[in-house]
Order: structure tokens, then C-alpha cells, then sequence
């Protein structure tokens, strides 16, 4: 069978240069955008290998473009173009269903558990490509930040670059307000307000991405507030002071009250309570965001929790 690599000849050797449209943005997300169809292993690669370059020079993936930027792009070969997979009727009707607020610069999304932000992993598409399929009149979407593919709850989609930019500030410096609804196994203590805890990633031999504490990751930061209180469970606010991959999640299960339903970080009492209670899913809901407006300034959105989870809710409250 044809390697679909070669499909198409390598381009030769050309940069591209960044307009302003494009400033501020990592230059692995630009890449992927400009350079359709190249897998993201190769382009990773060609930038640890020095092949792709900025104004002559080295950079690693994370680095923000400015303006005028000229970036280095050598032979690469892609795959001739396809039509990507239809988005699956169930996922479209969801999608249109939890738009919860739209301006000419930025959607958000109330994310249905299930889904993942993006495709890839094997994975045909997710829901940024399921949004430009459903929304072919916009030229521009983009994720602002992500959510795991088991968590609900808000979301944000650029529709302008310099939307993307103003919220990738806001985040930069700690002026996106986000908080979740999280169901933990046990009592968590109500002095228990703040988890620090710095993390790292691992990818263990069968390819599955963990997280766990460690002296030597990043720092860690979650605010936790407990909401209401049931036999062998709590309901409890989560604001993540940082924004590391699974934070909440690892941050519960090292303060010892591992998240409800969490398949990568339960322990045995979890577990057991996510069978009782007829738990399919991971109990984690984005429910409420606040970030500044450029036009008219602060604005709070909100997402009830799903009726799955505010079933589980029911059935302690019936127990007690």
C-alpha cells in the first residue's frame, strides 16, 4: 500500500511571512494552520531537528510570533487532499444545541462530555473540526483553550485573530475567571481551600498520557470551595489558579478525594461509589467564565450541569 506521504511531491524550501493577524500566536498552532495536512509528528520534528526556523534561528514549539517574523519552512512532503469525515449526526446535533453565546469574535460552547477539543490520537475530528464543518461561512475558528474530552462545560472559539490574541492575554495573566463543578469521593475538609502542587507529564508504555505530582514539575495551583456535602461524596468548586493538563483531577486525587467517574485517577473508594450511583462519565462541568470584553468590558457566562450529572446530584440527596 501507497505511503500517503507520497502522494504529493515535497515543496521546496520557502518562508512564510507573519502578518499582524497572526502575532501572538504559538508557532505550532500557526504551523498546523498554515501547513495543512503535514502530521504533527513531522512538523514537531523539523522543529527539534532546526529545520523550521524563525528569522534564522532556533525555536522551540512555544514560541509567540510577532510581526514580520519570517519563518523557514523546508521540504515537506503531504498527503494529497480528502474530504475529511462528515461530523457524525449525534455530535452535530449536540454542537448546535449548546451554543450559549456568539458575537462577530468569539463562540463559546457549552462542550457535551465525549468529544475531545480537537482530532488526532486516532481520532478523525473533534469538536474545533466538527465547529468548521457545521460553520463553513467562518473563515476563522480557533480553540482559545482546551478541556478534556470527559469534561463538560465552557469553552472558547476565537473567530478573529486579535481575539485570540486578547484572550491568550487574558489567560497569560490571570484575568480569565473559570470555574467548575466537581463531585469527589469522601469529606473533603472545608479548610481545605487550597491544593499546590506541581505537575508533570508521563507517557506510559502503552501510550496513555498520566499526570502526577512531582518535585520537579510545574507549578500547580487549584482553589477549592465545598458546595454541598452527601453521604460518602462532596460536590465542590474548582478555580484553577493555573492551567496544566488534568490539573483538578490530580490535584483532588493527591489531596486524597479523587473526582467521581475519573478512570485515570480514581482509587478504590472511588471507584466503588461511581458503580453505586450508575456513574457513566467523568463528574467535571465547566460551569461558569468570566473574562473582559475589548468593546463593553466584563462578561460572566454560565453552563448548568448536564441532566446525567444532576441525576447522580438527585439520587445522594434522595439517599440522605
Amino acid at each position: 500500500m501507497a505511503d500517503p506521504e507520497q502522494d504529493l511531491p515535497p515543496t521546496g524550501v520557502h518562508h512564510l511571512s507573519v502578518d499582524e493577524d497572526s502575532a501572538g500566536q504559538r508557532l505550532d498552532n500557526y504551523l498546523v494552520r498554515e501547513l495543512k495536512g503535514v502530521p504533527k509528528t513531522r512538523l514537531y520534528r523539523a522543529l527539534r531537528k532546526g529545520e523550521i526556523r524563525v528569522n534564522k534561528g532556533r525555536v522551540k514549539a512555544d514560541y509567540r510570533l510577532a510581526a514580520g517574523d519570517s519563518v523557514r519552512i523546508p521540504p515537506l512532503r503531504r498527503p494529497a487532499p480528502t474530504e475529511p469525515a462528515p461530523v457524525p449526526r449525534y455530535w452535530a446535533e449536540q454542537i448546535a444545541q449548546r451554543l450559549v453565546y456568539e458575537d462577530d469574535n468569539l463562540l463559546v460552547i457549552n462542550k457535551p462530555s465525549g468529544i475531545a477539543v480537537h482530532g488526532g490520537s486516532g481520532l478523525s475530528f473533534g469538536l474545533i473540526e466538527s465547529l468548521r464543518q457545521l460553520r463553513p461561512g467562518d473563515r476563522y475558528l480557533e480553540l482559545v483553550h482546551r478541556l478534556d474530552r470527559d469534561t463538560s462545560g465552557l469553552i472558547m472559539i476565537a473567530r478573529r485573530p486579535a481575539m485570540l490574541r486578547e484572550l491568550h492575554r487574558q489567560l497569560r495573566e490571570d484575568e480569565v475567571d473559570k470555574r467548575y463543578l466537581a463531585l469527589v469521593a469522601g469529606n473533603w475538609p472545608k479548610s481545605l481551600r487550597v491544593v499546590e502542587a506541581p505537575l508533570e507529564k508521563n507517557v506510559l508504555q502503552s501510550g496513555e498520557r498520566m499526570v502526577r505530582v512531582a518535585r520537579d514539575g510545574k507549578r500547580s495551583v487549584t482553589e477549592f470551595t465545598v458546595v454541598e456535602r452527601f453521604e460518602g461524596a462532596t460536590l465542590v468548586e474548582a478555580k484553577p489558579i493555573t492551567g496544566r493538563t488534568h490539573q483538578i483531577r490530580v490535584h483532588a486525587r493527591h489531596a486524597g478525594f479523587p473526582l467521581l467517574g475519573d478512570d485515570k485517577y480514581s482509587d478504590e473508594r472511588s471507584s466503588d461509589l461511581t458503580i453505586a450511583l450508575g456513574l457513566k462519565r467523568l463528574f467535571l462541568h465547566a460551569r461558569s467564565l468570566r473574562i473582559s470584553m475589548p468593546e463593553t468590558g466584563p462578561m460572566t457566562l454560565e453552563a448548568a450541569l448536564d441532566d446525567d450529572l444532576e441525576n447522580i446530584l438527585t439520587k445522594l440527596r434522595n439517599s440522605l
